[in-house]
């Protein structure tokens, strides 16, 4: 990991100018694990979907309990635009440390409710409400948390590492996959049934909320990177100025984001919900798929960051497209002849490789296009519109279209549907492999 820094960081954060390496590294780590277990808090929902359904949704048949589950964990991913304007432009104006660590307790009170919430059999149709009251704080955190903490990566990076530091955002998301799976398996194989229903749904949200003092002590020594800036008459605010001049880098970036996000959440989320909902295997082969599809993003991050620093960003993304493109119908066709957890740990680490070339390289194209001044409320808004709809509703919309059409490749025919527009826009798109920022 190098230690020179380019000019523009120097100007901003002096402090971090000379750092050695190993204390860059643990700026690195800081950033990683605080965001790890950010986003913990945030993906443990899709892991207990199906039992969700069941204690929430009660009056509907199972594959409506999942369609109703689903859509209740797509609804913490409509505030997220609205979590990256306030958020991000909070970290635009006060720094990159303020705003993250505001976002972590935000998500320590999302994760709070689910804890305590009582169930549909205890208090009925309020029951339900809660649970997307909760869904609702967590999107907001989540959607200011991802700006300000992938600005502040890059701009820890010369030019000729960006991706290679942008590539800790997805292993730190990827970290969360693998800790949620992790703590998913044990409460599966360690509890009966009826005691998951009980109570052991709640552990991981209890666990997560416990973890957030943890992330809010990694990141206290963090050195800022973007001194703050308050409010003086005749200057524009963060969201003017995005909105207002860098209008064609928000759509192309919220396209790229589209596709980018529909294969991450596809293969690396709902194969469980699909394993269990859809194929009918047990909850444990479900939560084994995503514990693959987790562990090969962390193992693979870095090596795409480093991939789009040597090789380009739009040469890595479209190699990675078309692999994906080509495999993702014959390997959903393959898993459903003959559904057992063996092809499905395939069918996950099959999709999750190229999708980790995807997403590390998108993210890093999307953070490079907007100046620091801008950066994390440009980021946060290109993000948050296009996780909410193409990411968050992935899984309702894949298995609305299973219902639809009645055929079990229906996900695969909307990741190749968005994927294919999400092209169009990398090609129109710059390329920044090794050009200066600002």
């Amino acid at each position: 990991m190098t230690t020179r820094l380019d000019t523009s960081a120097a100007q901003a954060a002096p402090s971090a100018a000379n750092v050695r390496p190993a204390s860059l590294a643990k700026k690195i780590a800081a950033i990683t694990i605080g965001n790890g277990l950010e986003f913990f808090d945030f993906a443990i929902y899709t892991y207990f979907a199906t039992i969700l359904g069941k204690l929430f949704f009660p009056s509907a048949s199972p594959f409506t309990q999942l369609l109703l589950s689903l859509a209740t964990f797509g609804v913490g991913f409509v505030v997220r635009p609205l979590g990256g304007i306030v958020i991000g432009s909070y970290a635009d104006r006060r720094g990159r440390k303020a705003a993250m660590t505001l976002t972590l307790w935000l998500m320590a009170a999302g994760s709070a409710v689910f804890v305590v919430a009582p169930t549909y059999a205890q208090i009925g149709m309020a029951a339900p409400v809660l649970l997307i009251l909760g869904r609702l704080v967590q999107g907001f955190a989540v959607g200011g948390e991802v700006g300000a903490s992938t600005s502040m990566l890059l701009e820890y990076a010369n030019a000729n590492n960006r991706g290679l530091f942008a590539s800790w955002q997805l292993f730190s998301q990827a970290f969360s996959t693998l800790l949620g799976s992790l703590v998913g398996l044990a409460l599966t194989t360690s509890l009966s049934h009826d005691q998951l229903l009980a109570w052991g749904w709640r552990v991981p949200f209890l666990i997560g909320m416990a973890l957030i003092p943890l992330g809010t002590y990694i990141r206290k020594h963090l050195d800022e990177t973007h001194g703050a800036e308050p409010a003086r008459p005749g200057v524009r605010s963060p969201l003017a100025e995005v909105l207002g001049t860098h209008r064609r880098a928000l759509v192309l970036g919220i396209l790229m984001t589209a596709g980018a996000t529909s294969s991450n959440y596809i293969s690396l989320h709902y194969l469980t919900n699909y394993g269990v909902g859809v194929l009918k295997l047990s909850l444990s082969s479900g939560l084994w798929a995503s514990f693959v599809a987790g562990g090969l993003q962390m193992a693979l991050a870095a090596v795409a960051g480093v991939a789009c620093d040597r090789w380009g960003r739009k040469r890595v993304v479209t190699i990675a497209r078309v692999v994906q493109l080509v495999s993702i119908v014959p390997v959903f066709a393959w898993l459903t002849a003959a559904p057992d957890t063996g092809r499905l740990l395939v069918v996950a680490a099959v999709l999750t490789i190229p999708t980790v070339f995807i997403s590390v390289t998108t993210v890093t194209m999307i953070t490079e296009v907007f100046p620091r001044r801008i950066r994390a409320t440009g980021l946060a808004i290109v993000y948050g519109l296009g996780v909410s709809v193409f990411g968050g509703f992935a899984q309702f919309i894949a298995t609305w279209l299973i219902g639809v059409t009645g055929s079990k490749l229906a996900p695969a025919g909307y990741v190749i549907a968005v994927s294919l527009v999400s092209m169009v826009a990398v090609f129109m798109s710059r390329e920044m492999k090794g050009v200066a920022l600002e």
